[in-house]
């Protein structure tokens, strides 16, 4: 089946369809356009259970009870927990992972989270016809 737009008037001199119908091959369409945005097909890659034990741990050593990044490094080193790559713990490692995990919070709240308005265009018409 092949289709072909056409402009069909089939209406008579007060612009009214002739008979209300169409013939067999005819179809009219209703068309439009819809434009639609979002973030959420943001590829997210989720956190390993390990990692939430790890960054809640640190969270708690830092913010509960007060401890210096130096001093939770040490403790982290000692205990034999290792970082995701199997290193050991430095001040900065532990920085990095608190600030991270903010960042990526602070991204799903903003970006990902973002709201766009849908456009629709306006609605036509069109006739096809087909052979």
């Amino acid at each position: 089946m092949i289709f072909k737009r056409v402009s069909i008037k089939l209406l008579n001199s007060d612009r009214l369809n002739l008979d209300c119908t169409f013939s067999e091959n005819i179809i009219p369409c209703l068309e439009f356009t819809m434009e639609f945005q979002s973030n959420k097909l943001i590829y997210q890659k989720e956190y390993t259970k390990r990692q939430q034990i790890i960054y809640l741990l640190i969270h708690h050593l830092h913010d509960r009870e007060g401890w210096e990044y130096r001093k939770i490094s040490n403790w982290l080193n000692q205990s034999g927990i290792k970082t995701l790559r199997g290193k050991n713990w430095f001040s900065s490692s532990v920085i990095s992972v608190l600030k991270r995990k903010h960042e990526r919070d602070l991204m799903n709240e903003q970006i990902r989270n973002q709201h766009f308005p849908s456009k629709v265009s306006k609605f036509e018409v069109n006739y096809y016809i087909f052979d």
